[in-house]
């Protein structure tokens, strides 16, 4: 069965959606996951609406208004296999208008595809989207340079964009001597699966080998279960089914969940990964379950499933260490933006800026600074407008990061350190 092989998520993101998709959608014909049947169905439909050559971005913007608009707007997971792994595909939205989408596909993935069109080189989405991957603790990356046939394979442009991708991804934290940048072009199919005799001066990887050289991050099974819900759906004969990744723990059938800030019970009855029945679900898989006790509209995404026993945490207030990336004026205590955290999307409110540090040091620099601006580093404390479920970093790290983001843009990110418990 297909989950034999190890599973790795990836998410392809990017803030040209038809070069993004088209790259996806490249790969999953040139891997024989998408027919030559099905993509001329797909090309057939994209020319009725004006779009010749989306056929390729079509095979993951599934719905009539992301194939009328021409972008992505949801999540769409799918799966291919290579020798080595078995990939989920995570293709994430890149318009501005639906980054908390995207949000959600970075924390839902082991490493990340940054797909950059080389002929308009890193714009500011592209920026952001490269930020939030690490927030979100993405720490692997390929950038795959695409649109080389719009710029006539020439490496110059090529050496350009490469330059520009390496000052961005350093200077958010990626160690650059291991990132992968491979020029690509999705349309044409050059470097995809096959090394392109256009590009004879790039002797690197094709982008799916490439993808196989990812690793495996370690999967924190012994930690209590946490699945954050990116969806719920109400299917006929089968009841309510929750989708989402298991971020820790493992699942099983016959386990009794709950689900918070809902404050729900109920008990496995099904998993699912990919259609496939499976008896468990551990960290990084994608399931759809269904839960015995559980109506549709008990749970919603943002909601977390963890063990009766030892339930996902709600917290009343916390405690963060928090860097502000890109605020127009300065932040200060009272100011409530959202935010982002695993799938959860909620206003809170800082009561209190407690110390500024500097950030390469942690030494604190001022007690209860009363602002702070583009660059700061600081200890504050964060209240929830509504119900939360976070983690602290010293017991579940990887749901205790988070991103804030206001006024369209991401203007600060952080980790809990410190948790009071909603009573």
């Amino acid at each position: 069965m297909a989950e034999k092989k190890p599973h790795m998520n990836i998410v392809f993101v990017g803030h040209i959606d038809h070069g993004k998709s088209t790259t996806v959608g490249r790969i999953f014909y040139d891997t024989g996951s998408v027919s030559q049947q099905e993509l001329d169905k797909l090309k057939k439909e994209a020319e009725g609406f004006g779009k010749s050559t989306f056929e390729f971005a079509y095979v993951t913007d599934a719905t009539k208004e992301e194939r009328k608009r021409g972008i992505t707007i949801d999540l769409t997971h799918m799966k291919f296999e290579t020798g080595k792994y078995y990939f989920t595909i995570i293709d994430a939205p890149g318009h501005r208008d639906f980054v908390k989408n995207m949000i959600t596909g970075a924390s839902q993935a082991d490493a990340a595809v940054l797909v950059i069109d080389v002929s308009s080189g890193v714009q500011p989405q592209t920026r952001e989207h490269a930020y939030l991957c690490k927030v979100m603790g993405v720490s692997q990356i390929i950038v795959a340079c695409n649109k080389m046939d719009v710029v006539n394979y020439d490496q110059a442009k090529y050496n350009t964009l490469v330059e520009d991708a390496k000052k961005l991804l350093s200077g958010i934290g990626y160690k650059v001597d291991k990132v992968k940048f491979i020029p690509i072009s999705s349309l044409k199919d050059d470097n995809i699966i096959k090394p392109s005799p256009n590009t004879p001066w790039y002797k690197g990887e094709t982008l799916v080998a490439a993808m196989d050289s990812f690793e495996i991050p370690p999967r924190p099974s012994d930690l209590p279960l946490r699945i954050p819900i990116q969806d719920v759906y109400s299917i006929t004969g089968v009841g309510t089914v929750p989708v989402g990744r298991i971020v820790t723990g493992i699942m099983k059938l016959g386990d009794k969940v709950r689900f918070n800030p809902a404050g729900k019970d109920g008990e496995i009855k099904t998993i699912e990964m990919h259609h496939e029945t499976i008896d468990k679900a551990e960290p990084g898989d994608n399931i759809g379950f269904n839960v015995r006790g559980i109506g549709k509209t008990d749970i919603k995404r943002g909601d977390v499933g963890g063990p009766v026993s030892n339930p996902p945490t709600v917290a009343k207030e916390f405690k963060a260490q928090i860097i502000v990336r890109q605020h127009p004026t300065v932040l200060t205590a009272g100011y409530s933006p959202v935010f982002h955290c695993h799938t959860a999307q909620t206003a809170c409110r800082f009561k209190s800026l407690d110390k500024k540090i500097d950030p390469k040091t942690g030494a604190v620099v001022a007690e209860n600074p009363d602002f702070l601006k583009n660059g700061d580093a600081a200890f504050v404390t964060i209240e929830p407008t509504k119900p939360l479920v976070i983690e602290s970093k010293a017991v579940i790290p990887q749901m205790a990061s988070f991103a804030i983001r206001d006024m369209g843009t991401t203007i600060a990110a952080g980790v809990c350190t410190e948790i009071t418990v909603k009573g």
